[in-house]
């Protein structure tokens, strides 16, 4: 199941003896454990306990086994987590098919991963008596609608473009968004705002630095040289020197370009890339407002100028107004 259906499932189905709580998306997993928690454990001193999955190797497996197999003392269930947790299919058979099989009724086994682990992971997912929790980033509506629905509980009017901008400055990070909405909605019920509008967003809420990047390469892809000097000194209060700026720019560029040179859906993009999914799809996106080989041009000419600032040929103040020069001007 998706994790947005994860709180209804648990009041309708009560505790289930094995979770699965497995994606990229680090607020889901927290959330999702921290509800388990509330509704089955009194007291975590003596009833939850943790454990690193990749010390749980062979024999040492017997000691997730056991621990599951101990009643609570003073809760309803015993939670065990383990995280990071990828037993090969061989380990999976010769120690952990009897709990899962059989798993026992006082305790939860707790299994919180970020992927799916390497080829001769055994498919947790699929075994006996685990409910799967898809804790995937989630789309871009998804995620807008969140905060909809959230403002919305309380009695606070959000429009979708002022959800999106919101979503966009967090660069969709939903560990961040939770946090600036709680802070977004409490400024709006102390000064007694029924909407939050695009002037609050912009007031309270300091763009992630990737998306102020991404904002740099806006500027440039339409050749606005104030827009974009505006943003390199907004930048430079935020702790970006010159250098630092210039890898940010690199490494974009360089991002473009790979993204731009690849064919297939988003999804294929990204596991080629090596990056998420989402970052596949606004990477193409803004490589489509540049041609191939200006991208190639934009990312020598930063790469080159960070070369020169290593070689001592340049200071950093300097690298940075040449390679805005060659960007904007082709000197």
């Amino acid at each position: 199941m998706k994790y947005v259906e994860f709180k209804k499932f648990t009041d309708e189905n009560g505790a289930r003896p094995i979770y699965l709580f497995e994606g990229e998306e680090v607020y889901f997993r927290e959330k999702g454990e921290a509800l388990l928690k509330s509704r089955f454990l009194q007291e975590p001193t003596l009833d939850y306990i943790a454990y690193d999955g990749a010390s749980l190797k062979g024999e040492k497996l017997k000691t997730l086994i056991d621990s599951v197999n101990c009643f609570p003392f003073l809760s309803e269930k015993r939670i065990v987590r383990v995280s990071e947790f990828y037993p090969t299919e061989k380990e999976f058979e010769h120690y952990l098919e009897e709990l899962f099989e059989n798993p026992p009724r006082d305790c939860i086994l707790l299994i919180v991963n970020g992927g799916k682990g390497k080829a001769g992971t055994a498919p947790l997912a699929k075994k006996s008596n685990v409910t799967y929790v898809d804790c995937a980033r989630s789309d871009e509506e998804t995620i807008k609608k969140w905060i909809y629905v959230t403002c919305k509980r309380e009695g606070i009017y959000a429009d979708g473009i002022t959800c999106g901008k919101l979503a966009s400055y967090c660069i969709f990070d939903m560990s961040r968004i939770s946090k600036e909405t709680e802070k977004l909605l409490g400024y709006c019920k102390a000064t007694g705002l029924e909407r939050l509008t695009d002037e609050v967003v912009d007031g309270l809420v300091y763009p992630d630095s990737e998306y102020k990047i991404y904002e740099l390469a806006n500027a440039l892809a339409r050749k606005n040289y104030s827009e974009y000097m505006k943003i390199i000194a907004d930048l430079s209060t935020r702790g970006f020197n010159e250098t630092s700026l210039l890898s940010a720019l690199a490494s974009y560029f360089k991002g473009l370009y790979e993204a731009s040179q690849c064919k297939g859906s988003d999804k294929e993009v990204a596991a080629a890339l090596g990056i998420k999914e989402y970052a596949a799809k606004k990477n193409r996106e803004q490589a489509a407002k540049f041609n191939k080989e200006e991208l190639l041009l934009l990312y020598n000419a930063v790469y080159g100028a960070i070369s020169d600032i290593k070689c001592g040929e340049l200071t950093p103040p300097s690298a940075l107004k040449m390679v805005t020069a060659r960007l904007f001007f082709g000197k």
